[in-house]
């Protein structure tokens, strides 16, 4: 009896030792994913963007004597506007960082972290005060912080943004009420530790391929087009994979379902109505009727302020990708 009470103790000890070795090796090599540099291209466009010759043609024809201040004034206004529906019906800022946008949770699972999406507001705290275009452009499209170290934001969402667009949303966010808040620094618990370590939880700064490739500076113009819908359906490949077809969601809370395959293949869209598709997004729930669950069943918010032409040309779009099993 002594003797088997020996080696179960010895297996004890070496299982404990083994997994002590594991969690210092995590531990190590997530630190250095996280302290490690990115190196990004430097952009720099305008905030707000000038209003077009077009647009420019018409404000002389209302106002002849409009001066060179009432013409910023104008192209500022316009900017806050199409930035706060950007905000509003598609890049769902508010779900990481507050509805007030002076901070928000990402993460707060003690097994895995506490990680907060940070204030971007002008207040006390506030993360923004001293950004330039090319650090917006480095945080947002690419996930790197203005010192170069990975960040938690979810990037790859965001790679398709053109210029203008994160032009438009920095001047509505320039123009929220400030927001005295203090939001404490990422801390990992051991699984997230883990899930860094062994590229469970990918950083985008790390999946992002392309960090010198120029971004678009326009989007393509608001019609219900397939290029425009494709454009439009870039903030879905974070979650349902750059070819769409879905499956586990990278880096999500594993409680979270597969997505859903969004192209016109028999375990996705086939057999879709365009009336299904609204239905989903505006209503979280499926062709079948069964009620789609988080993070899905957030989108209902932001579906609300999606316009027509928007919703046909997404549709559009993905009547025409290719179709696609999903992942195994």
């Amino acid at each position: 009896m002594k003797t088997v009470l020996k080696v179960f103790g010895g297996l004890v000890f070496l299982l404990v030792v083994a997994a002590g070795g594991a969690f210092a090796w995590g531990k190590s090599t997530a630190a250095g994913k996280l302290a490690a540099k990115v190196e990004t291209h430097r952009v720099d466009f305008p905030i707000p963007f000038p209003l077009t010759e077009a647009e420019l043609a018409e404000l002389k024809a209302q106002q002849p004597e409009a001066a060179e201040a009432e013409l910023k004034k104008v192209a500022l206004e316009r900017a806050i506007a199409r930035g706060k529906h950007l905000v509003d019906a598609r890049y769902a800022c508010s779900e990481c960082h507050g509805k007030n946008f002076g901070g928000g949770v990402m993460v707060d699972a003690p097994p895995i972290g506490k990680i907060l999406g940070v204030n971007l507001t002008s207040g006390k705290g506030g993360q923004i005060a001293n950004y330039q275009p090319a650090d917006w452009d480095r945080i947002v499209r690419h996930g790197v912080l203005p010192d170069g170290r990975p960040a938690a934001m979810p990037s790859l969402d965001f790679v398709a943004m053109t210029d203008r667009e994160l032009s438009d949303i920095v001047a509505y966010l320039l123009s929220v009420p400030p927001v005295d808040a203090e939001i404490a620094r990422p801390t990992l618990g051991p699984v997230g530790t883990m899930l860094i370590a062994t590229g469970k939880l990918p950083l985008s700064a790390n999946v992002i391929t392309e960090h010198q490739a120029p971004h678009r500076i326009e989007p393509p113009a608001a019609a219900e087009t397939t290029e425009f819908g494709k454009h439009l359906v870039g903030v879905c490949t974070g979650c349902h994979g750059a070819d769409l077809s879905g499956g586990p969601v990278p880096g999500g809370d594993p409680s979270w379902p597969p997505a859903l395959n969004l192209t016109p293949h028999a375990d996705g869209l086939a057999g879709w109505s365009y009336e299904d598709f609204v239905r989903a997004l505006k209503e979280g729930k499926r062709k079948n009727g069964a009620e789609l669950r988080v993070p899905m069943s957030a989108m209902k918010a932001y579906a609300a302020n999606i316009t027509q032409t928007e919703l046909k040309a997404m549709w559009a779009y993905l009547q025409t990708a290719p179709a696609r099993p999903s992942p195994k």
